[in-house]
């Protein structure tokens, strides 16, 4: 395997985001508060294994899930069409590539310093609890940064560039690390995942959804193992966390249809809502400075690259041509068609916090449904259907659905099958929900049948989200770039396409680590 190997990434990367000097980093302790010399102090070290800085906003403008509305709309940025086309990243702002690599790597160096400290005294039951949220802290951000700056693990490209994995806590100023493969990082990151799992303890937490909880280490460890190709390490961890009766955590829609949508204030009360911690269907949050809740909400920020009524109506949350209409979602999307185009789910809150009241000011803040039990019975559906297990992956995606839904189809092999048969595949400029799908495993048909209703449900359950990204990479999904006519309902041209293994599936990484000696991603 040839070795990429560069210095001072971490302190590259952190200066990148402002935090503090090299010298300065290395005299302080992570939390920059207090040798960690007691079982409260490590348990309290792992709030700062949580990155600040989130990446789904610029994932979810990467997806299908956007289209360029075109220069009749206002509220242009360099940062969302650097994203929206695919761009190499120039601009540096709370929810860029830069930053979530910064941070990222800095909630790892925080989960490292933590574990070397735990290493140093009396193994208790608690600190047994805080070693594993240690290591799945330290294994999700490594999972979150591969599947974003590397191509999609894939065991025929075992030469794909990863990302350097850090097992231990930096004590000198010129580290030298190695980029190595994705097969290495995803191969650390099960390790990880099969150490800390069973350490997992719901006791040490007093917001639980703000940790990696045992329900939550078990969405995470069903996702990587999805992602990993290993199908019954995902139906188990899956299972764990949704236990025998998974009803019992999905979404009550009910309760959040008393909180009515038909503007952009009625939507955030009601995205704020989605996000509680008192919910049993959210496994684990995520708060992150972003201005995604007015984004994919009812205001004028970003308006020319979103998610509005041609995507979702041809071939997205909104398509009527899938095997299980007619059907009707309990929550609705909302869409904006006068001024703005828009169609909208109440994912993501606009929150603010004031730093001067007085004066005004402030940063923006939204809370990311990072696990939910919702999202993971699809994961576990995936999972059945790459075993051939329909009755089983049918039998979750059915619970989806009379779950979502106020009505709808039951969906069986026959009338599955039938659709897939009898619904043209995607292009461009006649869209449809069944696209060409090329995976790094083989599906036959009845497979590749039963997995376009599953990413649409996954699509609906994570709009807005960055999600569609990732199974956009996972499935080889060809995507294209298409600026709309002015009035929204067709297609002016077809910009740019994202063909199979397109070099641009991996973002490339952020200049000043690049500088610093890491190989840059191939383009």
């Amino acid at each position: 395997m040839k070795s990429y190997k560069f210095s001072r990434l971490l302190f590259s990367s952190l200066l990148a985001a402002g935090l503090v000097a090299c010298n300065d980093f290395l005299d302080q302790q992570p939390d920059n508060r207090t040798t960690i010399d007691s079982e409260e102090k490590a348990i309290n070290m792992l709030v700062s294994a949580y990155p600040d800085n989130q990446p789904w906003l610029f994932l979810e403008l990467a997806s299908d899930n956007t289209d360029n509305h075109g220069t009749n709309y206002s509220g242009w940025s360099r940062f969302w069409q650097e994203s929206y086309e695919w761009s190499e990243p120039t601009e540096t702002n709370n929810e860029s590539p830069a930053n979530t690599w910064s941070s990222h790597y800095l909630a790892i160096a925080n989960a490292n310093q933590a574990l070397k400290a735990i290493e140093g005294m009396e193994m208790t039951d608690k600190l047994k609890a805080a070693k594993g949220e240690a290591l799945i802290c330290r294994a999700y951000a490594h999972f979150v940064l591969v599947n974003i700056f590397c191509q999609h693990y894939d065991p025929a490209y075992p030469d794909d560039l990863g990302i350097p994995y850090m097992e231990a806590a930096e004590t000198e100023l010129n580290p030298k690390y190695e980029r190595g493969t994705v097969a290495e990082v995803y191969e650390l990151i099960a390790k990880d995942i099969e150490e800390g799992l069973p350490l997992i303890s719901d006791a040490i937490y007093s917001v639980p959804k703000y940790h990696f909880n045992k329900r939550a280490a078990n969405a995470f460890a069903a996702r990587f193992y999805l992602y990993y190709q290993k199908w019954d390490e995902a139906i188990a961890c899956a299972t764990a966390a949704l236990s025998e009766t998974p009803s019992s955590t999905l979404r009550n829609y009910e309760e959040l249809l008393e909180y009515p949508m038909n503007n952009g204030s009625t939507q955030n009360t009601a995205a704020t809502y989605y996000i509680g911690t008192e919910l049993p269907c959210n496994y684990l949050l995520a708060t992150a400075y972003s201005s995604s809740g007015t984004y994919f909400g009812g205001y004028s920020t970003g308006l020319q690259y979103n998610h509005g009524q041609y995507i979702a109506k041809n071939e997205g949350i909104s398509a009527t041509n899938m095997p299980f209409a007619p059907y009707t979602w309990k929550c609705r999307p909302l869409s904006y068609t006068s001024g703005l185009d828009k169609t909208l789910l109440p994912h993501t809150p606009y929150l603010f916090e004031y730093t001067d009241p007085v004066a005004g000011i402030g940063y923006a803040h939204t809370v990311y449904p990072i696990f939910t039990a919702d999202e993971l019975l699809l994961t576990r559906a995936e999972a059945y259907i790459m075993k051939k297990e329909y009755t089983n992956a049918l039998a979750d995606m059915n619970l989806f659905l009379s779950n979502t839904c106020s009505r709808y189809t039951a969906m069986t092999e026959e009338n599955v099958k039938s659709w897939a048969d009898g619904v043209e595949y995607y292009t461009p400029t006649e869209p449809t929900p069944k696209k060409k799908l090329n995976p790094a495993f083989q599906l036959d048909e009845m497979q590749e049948a039963m997995i376009h209703p599953l990413l649409m449900l996954r699509r609906y359950e994570t709009l807005h989200c960055g999600l569609r990204w990732f199974d956009v990479k996972r499935f080889g999904i060809e995507i294209a770039r298409r600026t709309l006519t002015s009035n929204d309902l067709g297609i002016l041209s077809v910009d740019d396409e994202l063909v199979v293994r397109d070099p641009r599936r991996a973002i490339q990484l952020p200049a000043d680590v690049i500088a610093a000696g890491l190989t840059p991603n191939p383009r």
